[in-house]
């Protein structure tokens, strides 16, 4: 019975953990400053090496984010994924 189970089980842990990573439609017309400039290549580098700590401090804070929505788009989301590769580990094959 439980060797029947635990597929079943690992099944819907993984319906889970799929659709928690399903993207959500936010409304931020009203929580941007009339005067933001958006975050580029640099700033987008920098929140992917800070993105372990951001998370951690976005789990008791809610008003912390690890993405900038106010971004000038290709370039921070290559700055955010390089930052995060590099502190994460990248693609090391050690």
């Amino acid at each position: 019975m439980k060797k029947n189970l635990f597929p079943l089980i690992m099944l819907i842990l993984l319906i889970m953990l799929m659709s928690s990573c399903a993207p959500e439609a936010i409304d931020i017309s009203n929580s941007i400053p009339p005067n933001a400039e958006p975050s580029g290549f640099w700033m987008g580098l920098w929140h992917g090496m800070i993105l372990p700590i951001t998370f951690i401090w976005s789990i008791f804070n809610h008003s912390v984010t690890i993405y900038d929505v106010v971004n000038n788009g290709v370039w921070y989301n290559l700055g955010f994924v390089l930052g995060a590769g590099a502190l994460l580990g990248g693609s090391s094959s050690k």
